[in-house]
């Protein structure tokens, strides 16, 4: 069974669609790569996933023991987030706030599960540190740690290594392979086809042409011959 079906989507917004008739299942320990054009709708159709938007038409379920508050979430961070006055354990903490309900405190649980998932990101030694005072590589790894605290199942990550340097983007695809391996499903909207390519077992292509399917099978179509073809360029 999957973890998450989408069926039939049409998503948009004020009456006006931008993605039609999308139809994929995501199951447990997937990687899916989301690519397409600038407005194709991926960030949409996250957001969607999520349950922040609602579809125009279609529907989004979860399965396989997911429930749809079990997804963890690192979104594009605003200017604004970037400055955010928290200490690094107070946002990595605040991934729990989904499953605390009205309780109005972290349990003994909690706190040590947040002290592994910093353990986990490299940033322990920053627990106390203001969170505006990091490198926006080391912003990413709290923003990690802080969608871990909320899924053991699934995680949705919208560029995660948008605006680091090549060294940060190498380490943070590493860290979320390494999530992967240990059975966590991703989905990621990625603007790099090579690191779709070479990480991903499944591409959703979206925009005037919508493919899904593995990423051997994305390799044979048009679209997939003419990012590899980009790619051989490139080197």
């Amino acid at each position: 069974m999957a973890q998450l079906t989408c069926e039939n989507l049409s998503l948009g917004y004020e009456g006006k669609s931008i993605v039609q008739n999308l139809s994929f299942t995501v199951n447990a320990g997937d990687y899916l790569c989301i690519v397409g054009e600038n407005g194709s709708g991926k960030s949409t159709l996250m957001k969607t996933i999520l349950g922040l938007l609602k579809p125009m038409e279609g529907s989004v379920t979860t399965g396989d023991g997911l429930a749809a508050r079990e997804i963890g979430y690192l979104p594009q961070q605003t200017v604004v987030q970037r400055d955010f006055p928290a200490s690094v354990r107070e946002v990595v903490m605040s991934g729990f706030q989904g499953s605390c309900g009205l309780r109005p405190f972290y349990t003994r649980a909690e706190k040590r599960r947040a002290e592994e998932n910093m353990e986990k990101m490299g940033i322990t030694d920053l627990a106390d540190r203001c969170y505006r005072e990091l490198s926006g590589g080391q912003q990413q790894r709290a923003l990690l740690a802080r969608a871990l605290c909320a899924t053991k199942k699934m995680l949705l990550l919208d560029e995660p290594v948008a605006g680091l340097d090549p060294m940060v983007t190498s380490e943070m695809y590493a860290l979320i392979k390494s999530l992967n391996r240990e059975g966590i499903t991703i989905i990621m909207i990625s603007h790099d086809v090579d690191a779709a390519l070479k990480f991903a077992t499944h591409i959703l292509h979206i925009g005037d042409e919508i493919f899904f399917g593995t990423r051997q099978k994305f390799t044979q179509t048009r679209m997939g011959m003419g990012f590899s073809t980009l790619r051989g360029l490139k080197k």
